[in-house]
């Protein structure tokens, strides 16, 4: 099948500087025992409303830091770096940390797992009303999982290149989910009442695990559900995404529309009855996005102003990393995502759609095992061959990169993913069922519990400054005084405000 887009150049050298890059890191707050903190938000850390780089994701136990969009690779670690040792000091006084894993803690019953709470705006409520229809839908459990999103954008990309990109990516993740999936076993609680294939870590059940398994974040026990599964949304251009999101979101759901908007109390279950509540509800493995205005959809904002950057959403916290991910990762993604739009990109079908969706979970599950065959194009292929082959596609745009900056970072990060794919043992997910079983008595949450105190440690042990502290100090105080602004200017009831958010109207 011919390409839609045709390939681009590599770009010159002033323009791979214009590269950005931006973090978003969700983590849960846990108790020093390893048990889900279930606390408030830190009122050190501000409103999670209005706070420029440190929010809440589903749970008001789960943080989620947010650097700006950088220029250089170290600049955002750096940043990404610094949010961690405010959060940390500011936790520190009620023993709390951050769990290190993509899989979460020991956590309660799913009813007691406290939802995000942004205030009493109804633009704050409407996010906490959004989280309760996620409970009901997917369960709580479910929404704890965490992650790191990679925002990246390239200057002088149009809509159509970054679909190009998209689906380019969407064909290789696999090469991610092997080369940095780190979530190859969880805490027996996750599963608790749910069927699954995992198989017990030595006899005190203390983790469940797949021996091959890269990412099971990613895989049939991650963001999973039969409702989603449904939704056949196009990649081949804006118009058709848009217009699949469109019928997604307004589409009725029986099952959704039988929970109702409120139960019998008058209490909100959920925004709305679609199969879809709002865009964010779609998952995959990487998104187009556009900046959205205050009380903009983000469907609008894409129609309106076409995609301004792509969310790569399939990373998992490396639990040896001090904050979740490493430069040599960060660097690899530029280069991927670099070969992702320039390389020639077919528009989709279905069919290879549902292979791609098969891809995923083997290597989410399997992908470590010796000989594993992924599908591409009707046909067995070799997830080793095929990775090596995408990987030695890639080297022009680490070699474009390292010359651009001066560098040979670029060249080292391809180098260090060949050896993981020669040498499946240097893996992030083996690394970690090593120590599970060497070191931590077959234990996921002993294991975890000795990460995230080791990543606590060495963030609070860094130098701090009166400056930072009191530049935080100020982004906390400006974030409480938006939150107060935004509600004292709300006039309608919650309710006619809800009706106008979701109307499909707005999604034009």
């Amino acid at each position: 099948m011919k390409s839609s887009q045709a390939p681009m150049a590599v770009p010159d050298p002033e323009r791979l500087k214009g590269i950005r890059r931006g973090i978003e890191k969700e983590g849960l707050r846990v108790q020093a025992s390893g048990a889900l903190a279930l606390t408030p938000h830190p009122r050190a850390l501000g409103s999670a409303l209005t706070h420029p780089h440190i929010t809440t994701d589903y749970s008001e136990s789960q943080v989620e830091l947010i650097t700006g969009a950088r220029l250089g690779v170290q600049e955002c670690l750096d940043e990404l770096v610094e949010i961690h040792q405010f959060v940390l000091r500011s936790m520190q006084p009620c023993g709390e940390m951050l769990w290190s894993s993509s899989m979460p803690c020991q956590l309660p019953t799913d009813e007691t797992i406290p939802l995000a709470r942004y205030g009493s705006s109804h633009s704050g409520r409407s996010k906490s009303v959004y989280r309760m229809g996620l409970g009901h839908r997917y369960g709580r459990r479910m929404q704890t999982i965490s992650g790191i999103h990679y925002n990246w954008s390239l200057p002088g990309v149009s809509s159509d290149q970054y679909f190009a990109l998209i689906r380019n990516f969407r064909r290789h993740a696999f090469v991610l989910l092997y080369l940095y999936g780190a979530s190859p076993a969880l805490c027996p609680c996750f599963v608790e009442g749910r069927e699954h294939r995992l198989q017990p870590l030595g006899d005190a059940g203390q983790a469940l695990f797949l021996p091959h398994a890269t990412s099971l974040r990613m895989g049939r026990l991650g963001y999973q559900s039969d409702a989603q599964a449904s939704i056949n949304v196009s990649y081949n251009g804006l118009e058709g995404y848009a217009d699949s999101l469109h019928d997604a979101l307004t589409r009725p759901y029986p099952p959704y529309e039988l929970l109702g908007i409120r139960n019998p109390g008058g209490d909100y279950n959920q925004l709305g009855t679609g199969l879809l509540q709002i865009e964010n509800e779609f998952y995959g493995t990487i998104r187009p996005k556009r900046t959205v205005q205050r009380g903009e959809r983000p469907l609008h904002a894409l129609r309106e102003r076409g995609v301004e950057y792509v969310e790569v959403r399939l990373m998992d916290l490396d639990p040896f990393e001090d904050v979740g991910i490493a430069a040599p990762t960060m660097r690899m993604l530029d280069v991927f995502l670099l070969h992702c739009l320039h390389s020639d990109s077919p528009p989709d079908t279905p069919a290879e759609i549902a292979e791609l969706k098969h891809n995923q979970h083997l290597t989410a599950e399997r992908g470590r095992g010796p000989g594993l065959q992924l599908m591409r194009g009707g046909r067995e292929v070799s997830l080793r061959d095929w990775a090596h082959e995408v990987l030695q596609q890639c080297r022009p745009y680490a070699q474009a990169l390292d010359a651009a900056h001066g560098t040979q970072d670029y060249g080292a990060a391809l180098a260090q993913a060949l050896e993981r794919l020669e040498h499946p043992e240097r893996t992030p997910s083996a690394h970690v069922l090593r120590e599970l079983v060497q070191q931590h008595g077959n234990s996921f949450s002993h294991f975890t519990l000795s990460q995230s105190e080791r990543a606590r440690d060495a963030l609070l042990a860094l130098p701090w400054s009166e400056a930072q502290q009191q530049r935080f100090e100020q982004w906390t105080r400006e974030s409480v005084q938006a939150q107060r602004d935004i509600e004292a200017a709300d006039t309608l009831s919650f309710e006619e405000w809800r009706q106008r958010y979701m109307s499909p109207e707005n999604l034009r």
